[in-house]
């Protein structure tokens, strides 16, 4: 597994909010693919790919921008989430959208240092993990953190949309 340490991690939004807030991280590095998904970085940095977050950018029916962190095994069930959040509908953004909210190019996600200031919400049973490993806002380089810094620098809503692949 390669791993480098904090200080070594290259200065993205993600790295530079997390070091200004005193977030211990621990970057991770793979070569990253065109549409590999989770499943490419859990291989490579050989770790389940359950602890693996996708940062997902989404709309609602008004078009307003939202971020859904997920299971990197899990689809987000659009339904339930639309439900939970009082919204219509909820749909993935287009690559090109998504960017243009998040200041990120698809693939290289974070929640963190994000250019607009989106409302969060997270699959409740991350927050019952040990560790996790989330985009640090470039391709190929995951930040593995305590999921509890989620809640303190996202303060995002719990819900429970996640479902099987």
């Amino acid at each position: 597994m390669k791993k480098k340490s904090r200080k070594a991690a290259p200065e993205t939004p993600a790295t530079r909010m997390l070091r200004e807030r005193g977030v211990d991280f621990t970057a991770h590095y793979y070569e990253y693919q065109d549409h590999g998904g989770t499943r490419v970085p859990a291989l490579s940095l050989a770790i389940d790919e359950h602890l693996v977050i996708k940062t997902l950018v989404m709309e609602n029916e008004q078009r307003a921008p939202l971020i859904v962190l997920m299971h990197g095994d899990r689809t987000v069930s659009t339904k339930s989430l639309a439900r939970q959040i009082g919204c219509k509908t909820v749909t993935p953004c287009a690559p090109d959208t998504a960017s243009r909210h998040s200041g990120y190019l698809v693939g290289g996600t974070s929640p963190f240092g994000i250019r607009k200031c989106l409302p969060v919400y997270v699959e409740k049973s991350i927050l019952d993990l040990p560790t996790i490993f989330i985009n640090g806002g470039r391709r190929g380089m995951l930040l593995q953190i305590v999921p509890a810094k989620l809640m303190e620098l996202l303060q995002p809503q719990a819900v429970e949309c996640g479902s099987e692949h």
